[in-house]
Order: structure tokens, then C-alpha cells, then sequence
């Protein structure tokens, strides 16, 4: 089976990586890497060797959509992705990558905040 995770170079997703790499291990999973904020990540120093990289489309330009649509992938059983804490006003008028993810993932999806 198959974890993905929505990498961001973020504090939520530096814990949502690190919350993935230990759900990959417990569930003897694959893991995914998909960045939905254009960086790099170097999956060599995640200590866990089922890891791959995997970018969105380069003709595409919505890598939140790439990555709900690798979700329909009979492999994939979970998706990580980091949140950050949000005011109510905040959540209506201005659209996030995670929440587009939560919403739209065609497997569960687990979401993770840093530590305060």
C-alpha cells in the first residue's frame, strides 16, 4: 500500500512529513513525496527507504488537482497533509491547498498541525 504525502516547506509540513514517516513505517507503506508548493524536497534525508518523489504534471498547473487525482490510484489508502490554524473568516475567503485536498481526496486524509 501507498501513503502520500502534500510536502510543503511549511512548519505544518515539515510535521506532516515527519507524521508521515512514522504512519509509513507503522503501516509497512510506501511513501509518496508530492509537493504542492513548488519545492524540492531531498527525500535522502528521511530516513525511511520506501520513500519516492513524485512531481504534478509539468503541463499542469494546479499540483492540488495532480495530487487528488493520484488519490484514485487503487495503492493509495491515506493522504498527509499539514494544516495550520485558521480563523472562521479566514476559511471562507481565502481557499488553501490542504482544505481543497480534505475536501476533494478520494481516500482518507490526515491532517496534521505542528506543535505549538
Amino acid at each position: 500500500m501507498t501513503i502520500i504525502l502534500a510536502s510543503a516547506d511549511t512548519p505544518a509540513g515539515h510535521a506532516a512529513r515527519d507524521f508521515a514517516i512514522d504512519e509509513a513505517r507503522r503501516r509497512d507503506a510506501d511513501l509518496i513525496v508530492f509537493p504542492v508548493d513548488g519545492s524540492t524536497p531531498d527525500i535522502s534525508g528521511y530516513g525511511y527507504d520506501r520513500v519516492t518523489l513524485e512531481n504534478a504534471d509539468g503541463r499542469s498547473k494546479d499540483a492540488v488537482g495532480d495530487l487528488i487525482d493520484a488519490t484514485n490510484r487503487p495503492e493509495v489508502e491515506a493522504v498527509v497533509v499539514g494544516v495550520k490554524r485558521r480563523s472562521p473568516a479566514g476559511k471562507i475567503f481565502l481557499g488553501s491547498s490542504a482544505q481543497q485536498i480534505i475536501l476533494e481526496a478520494a481516500v482518507p486524509v490526515i491532517s496534521v498541525k505542528p506543535a505549538t
